[in-house]
């Protein structure tokens, strides 16, 4: 690591925007080279400024590092940078370097919301003690914010990405990342992984949730058809033409069209659409007015694009004008232990509708789950938790299907595996038979308090994932 001094010719932005950052703001260039230099060794990267205005360009509310100022400075004193800053992010932690006649006015900063101070001259070590301590703080901190915000988009009302593997939590964010721009999206997944849930997700996180969502399965409306379906018609533009009619596209202005099996929609059409992408506008069949849309467009594939463009079996200036951010949804396969926590959602959702008790499931029924290979996924497995539901201890788990092969599965994995899998999967099994209480969950399995907890942080696991 290198510290950065305002002075040199470096970008502060890249180095401040990363985590493990100090940004430390002192007007006097001896401190800032022999505190940034004992950050430093102490393995933090340091972005040293001489003036507030210049600190300020650095801070957002989801910068991962600390802010370290003296108090007394021309212009922006320390106090007011701190005010600024937290003005931004209210939980930023300060840490002021204060003179000796400054340590009231630096107790009064805590009660304000300063971190901590450092009275002139410090020693080194207290430095990096304090600066330690803030920067857990700050990293505990941006942690809770993003699971809180998981938390808060997996019990939302609506439609719901439900997992927390690893690729499902990173598909929420690149989502929420996404949800509030205009990008056009291209979901590419293999059958039954949710496409149509994932495009109504965006929808309804995005701020177009008040405007109309409008969904198009290409395959399924004959081509005679589908350009009127889209677009509409005037009365008499053609033959059975007798009254106008608003296609999909303006029935979704300034809401969200999606374009499902978008491969299969016919190649003279291809051409029509890219165009309505390019220029937001539509024409009504029979009439010769432009009509402009606010629209996002979310298309989805069950196969590779970019492969069928490459084979002329669609449009590649299409697929490029579609592929403004690509979403890809993994197989449930891929996603083995996101399982329990699935079947437990859809058995409520079909114990709802059917207005039957769910029964839990036994080792053997979820051993089963866990080491089948899923290949109608998600649609597949909601299926069986709807049967279940209706046919008890009756429904079989019995798959015509091979084992899954890949290297995660039961068969290839060492005995310690096994067992930690086993364990997974019993803990999941009870809290989600539980719903989530500790209390119950640790009855029945007979573990101390502190061992159930250890477990479930272990495995990754939340007890408010599985209320009911």
């Amino acid at each position: 690591m290198q510290v950065v001094d305002e002075n040199q010719n470096t970008t502060h932005q890249s180095v401040a925007g990363h985590s493990n950052t100090v940004l430390l703001v002192d007007d006097e260039k001896h401190i800032r080279l022999s505190a940034g230099q004992t950050l430093e060794l102490a393995g933090y990267a340091v972005v040293a400024l001489e003036s507030a205005e210049k600190a300020l360009e650095q801070i957002t509310d989801e910068w991962c590092g600390v802010l370290v100022t003296d108090i007394n400075m021309p212009g922006i004193d320390g106090l007011e940078l701190m005010q600024r800053a937290h003005i931004i992010d209210p939980d930023l932690p300060v840490i002021l370097i204060t003179g000796h006649g400054d340590i009231s006015m630096a107790v009064s900063a805590m009660r304000n919301g300063a971190y901590d101070f450092i009275e002139k001259p410090f020693s080194t070590e207290l430095l990096v003690d304090i600066v330690r301590r803030a920067m857990e703080k700050r990293a505990l901190t941006i942690e809770n914010r993003r699971l809180r915000q998981e938390l808060e988009a997996q019990s939302a009302p609506g439609p719901r990405i439900i997992g927390n593997t690893s690729s499902v939590k990173q598909l929420r964010r690149l989502v929420h990342a996404v949800a509030d721009t205009p990008a056009d999206i291209l979901v590419l997944a293999e059958t039954g992984t949710g496409k149509d849930l994932m495009a109504r997700y965006i929808h309804e996180h995005s701020n177009r949730r008040d405007k109309n969502f409008v969904a198009i399965n290409c395959g399924a409306v004959p081509e005679s058809l589908i350009e009127s379906e889209l677009f509409g018609h005037e009365k008499g533009a053609f033959t059975d033409a007798k009254f106008k009619r608003i296609g999909k596209f303006e029935h979704a202005n300034g809401g969200t069209v999606f374009l499902d099996e978008i491969e299969s929609m016919p190649f003279a059409l291809q051409v029509k659409l890219l165009r309505v992408l390019e220029e937001r506008t539509i024409e009504r069949l029979g009439s010769n007015e432009l009509i402009p849309l606010d629209i996002r467009v979310i298309a989805a594939s069950k196969v590779d694009l970019k492969e069928q463009a490459e084979r002329g079996e669609f449009r590649e200036d299409l697929y490029y004008r579609l592929n403004v951010v690509r979403v890809d949804i993994p197989p449930l396969r891929e996603r083995l232990d996101d399982i329990p926590m699935l079947f437990q959602h859809f058995s409520i959702l079909a114990s709802t509708q059917y207005g039957r008790e769910v029964l839990p499931l036994n080792m053997e029924r979820m051993h089963s789950l866990m080491t089948h290979d899923w290949p109608g996924n998600i649609r597949e497995l909601r299926n069986l938790a709807e049967r279940y539901v209706l046919l008890g201890e009756s429904c079989t788990f019995d798959f015509d299907n091979r084992p899954i092969t890949d290297s995660t599965a039961s068969g290839k994995m060492t005995l310690p595996e096994q067992v930690e899998r086993f364990e997974k999967i019993l803990l999941q099994t009870e809290l989600s038979l539980h719903g989530g209480s500790i209390k119950d969950t640790l009855n029945s399995l007979g573990l101390p308090r502190k061992t159930l907890y250890d477990k479930m942080r272990k495995y990754g696991l939340d007890k408010n994932d599985y209320k009911s």
